[in-house]
């Protein structure tokens, strides 16, 4: 029987992450290669990649490449299984984290209902959750071949329940329905793919609580009090269950969605 340490051990497995040069995905990266990982980071700004992979590399002694890649080109998200083979000899492990979110300024966004633009609704949608289908398809020939694949999507709160829009009040702040439509779509596909892809590839999804960033003070403290932990989450919070469901930890577990909301979802 393996003990815990070699069963969360990560040495001789690649994780491709995209939005790996992003907030939540810079600290999902740092976790697996904390833990022995190669690592592909994926994400729009190539000078940003770089600078990530390139920290990576020296702090943890592994294999980092950075990949430049714009997700709404399909052409692209599907040449990239092949060329992170191509610069790390394998993927084993797939993280989608790349998202449009409710701060990313698109015109017609974070706007009364109304006024959400029908045009950044596809391009969030061809992001969020366009990309995630492109991109496991195909990745699975990569991920059969590495006999022990691991697929992690990255959902939210919002694609489990309703938005409480009281939180947003006087903030300029909001919550778009594209976001949430997108991300319930990434965690019915997670499912559905847990089944389709099994035994060969594992499939789950994680879904983050809302990410305190400096927000208006008046929005975290609503989202404060309406949390039964009494914080928002940091990116560190994220690390555990990346690990867990990369590794060996997790080879009995697929199909699920593991919200880490701080107990959002319990009221």
């Amino acid at each position: 029987m393996k003990t815990v340490k070699e069963l969360m051990d990560l040495k001789d497995r690649c994780v491709a992450i995209t939005g790996g040069a992003g907030n939540i995905g810079e600290a999902l990266a740092e976790a697996v290669a904390e833990l022995g990982a190669s690592v592909a980071i994926i994400d729009l700004e190539e000078a940003r990649c770089q600078s990530v992979a390139t920290r990576l590399a020296s702090q943890f002694q592994n294999p980092v490449a950075g990949l430049s890649a714009d997700l709404a080109d399909d052409d692209v998200v599907r040449a990239l299984p092949e060329k992170i083979v191509e610069e790390l000899g394998g993927l084993d492990v797939l993280v989608n984290c790349a998202a449009f979110v409710g701060a990313s300024g698109l015109p017609g966004w974070v706007v009364p209902f109304e006024e959400q633009s029908l045009e950044t609704w596809r391009r969030a949608c061809d992001v969020n959750l366009t990309a995630v289908f492109s991109l496991t398809q195909s990745a699975v020939p990569f991920l059969c071949k590495s006999g022990r694949g691991s697929i992690i999507n990255v959902s939210s709160i919002y694609g489990v329940y309703g938005p409480d829009l009281r939180l947003y009040d006087g903030t300029g702040m909001g919550s778009p329905a594209a976001y949430a439509a997108s991300k319930g779509g990434v965690i019915q596909f997670t499912r559905w793919c847990a089944t389709v892809l099994a035994p060969d590839i594992r499939v789950n999804a994680i879904s983050p609580g809302g990410v305190f960033r400096n927000q208006d003070q008046k929005f975290v403290e609503r989202y404060e009090q309406r949390t039964p932990l009494g914080r928002m989450a940091t990116e560190e919070d994220f690390k555990g269950a990346v690990c867990y469901l990369a590794s060996d930890l997790s080879a009995y577990v697929t199909g699920q969605n593991l919200c880490i909301d701080g107990g959002w979802g319990v009221w």
